[in-house]
């Protein structure tokens, strides 16, 4: 079973709580003995599968197999050129170098329904969307990188997987489904 989650800003990716108002994906009634396949903070929103076979994580995540993610950041600023080709070229941060990715600004921006909690805004500088697309999954990555560049993140969506978007499946947050066998062929897509 593959099911698609739209994960909500506020919800840890795994099912134990670590403290008593943490929310979980035990909160959401999904089938027993599936578990999710990579993750996302809490603090990050979008599409996140869950399984009950353990060879999605191997053909998903691992970078060797080349499987793309698309972030949707929103980002504080509005990046210029500069800062787009770093993101494409890859950003050496203090701990690991970040392979290349696809980075672009998404002009419009996109259309989602606005975050509850708001993010915060400041008066007087503006805010972009970017699009970045990875083959890794480091530890807040996305946030990293941008920040990096100098443009920190103030929301982040997971956007897609291979070829599956999560406006294609539209799921709103907190609601999950088992994904058709035409949804699963577009998440391999794209893979090496």
């Amino acid at each position: 079973m593959l099911v698609a989650f739209h994960k909500p800003y506020g919800v840890l990716s795994q099912f134990t709580k670590e403290h008593s108002s943490h929310r979980t994906l035990a909160d959401f009634g999904f089938p027993k003995n599936l578990y999710p396949i990579g993750r996302l903070d809490a603090d990050s929103e979008g599409l996140i599968l869950l399984s009950d076979e353990a060879k999605w994580n191997q053909k998903l995540l691992h970078p060797s197999k080349g499987h793309p993610r698309t972030y949707h950041a929103q980002v504080e600023g509005v990046p210029n050129t500069e800062a787009i080709e770093k993101l494409q070229r890859g950003v050496k941060l203090s701990d690991f170098q970040a392979l290349p990715c696809q980075a672009s600004i998404l002009d419009p921006d996109p259309d989602y329904a606005a975050r509850i909690p708001p993010i915060r805004e400041r008066k007087f500088v503006p805010t972009a969307w970017i699009a970045l697309t990875l083959i890794e999954g480091k530890n807040r990555q996305v946030r990293r990188v941008t920040a990096a560049v100098g443009f920190p993140t103030l929301r982040l969506i997971r956007h897609s997987m291979g070829k599956l978007k999560l406006s294609d499946i539209k799921l709103q947050p907190g609601e999950w489904r088992e994904l058709s066998v035409a949804e699963i062929e577009l998440l391999i897509a794209g893979s090496r």
